[in-house]
This record gives C-alpha cells, sequence and structure tokens, in this order.
C-alpha cells in the first residue's frame, strides 16, 4: 500500500483547508485509515481516524468539531476538512493505514503504512 498525502499550505488562523490522501491497493476499503500530525519539535500525535466503510469515526479531542475526516472507497482517497484553523495546528500531516482494520486505533505502531506528510502551517 501506498499511500501520497497532499494539499498542506500556508494560511491564516480562522481559514479552511483540506487534505487529502491518495492510496494504492485492492483492499483499500477494508483499512482503518487515519490522520496523525507532529508539530515543530514534538512527537507525532494522533488526529482522527475513519473505519473501512466510513460509517464510524474517531478524533482527538483538541479538535472539538473543527476537523472531519471522510474517505472516498471507489477513488481510494481520504480527506481531512480543517476548519478554524489555530497557530497551535501547525504541523507535517500524516496519513496512515491500518491493514488489519478492526478498530479505531490512536498509536503509531498500530498503523503500519504511512504516507510522506504535508505541511500545514496556520500563522496569527
Amino acid at each position: 500500500v501506498q499511500l501520497q498525502a497532499s494539499g498542506g499550505g500556508l494560511v491564516q488562523a480562522g481559514d479552511s483547508l483540506r487534505l487529502s490522501c491518495a492510496a494504492s491497493g485492492r483492499t483499500f476499503s477494508t483499512y482503518v485509515m487515519a490522520w496523525f500530525r507532529q508539530p515543530p519539535g514534538k512527537e507525532r500525535e494522533f488526529v482522527a481516524a475513519i473505519s473501512g466503510s466510513g460509517g464510524s469515526t474517531r478524533y482527538v479531542d483538541f479538535v472539538n468539531g473543527r476537523f472531519t475526516i471522510s474517505r472516498d472507497n471507489v477513488m481510494k482517497m481520504v480527506h481531512l476538512q480543517m476548519n478554524s484553523l489555530k497557530p497551535e495546528d501547525t504541523a507535517v500531516y500524516y496519513c496512515a493505514a491500518d491493514s488489519v482494520g478492526l478498530r479505531l486505533r490512536v498509536t503509531t505502531h498500530e498503523y503500519d503504512y504511512w504516507g510522506q506528510g504535508t505541511l500545514v502551517t496556520v500563522s496569527s
């Protein structure tokens, strides 16, 4: 499975961005997909995950309704819509795939495929 993240950029506080992750692989619809982020000088942290069908989602508390994860299994894409961005959202955002796909996991070691990351910078 190969993952290609895109959509990052420089925005101002309060703006919106939509990140996308294109995936390869025949069994994409069975994977749990997730977004993680790594702020400058900090460890990678969980942001959101979505089940293979798209029927279940999970978010970290600091998202607080601002972010929405979605997926398109026909196009093999997963998206992260980010609204009301804050300077503390500045990070490299990574998409990840869990091929086991049984739970919406939140730790990095439980995801076996990773994209290359896309940088989001939010200015104040």
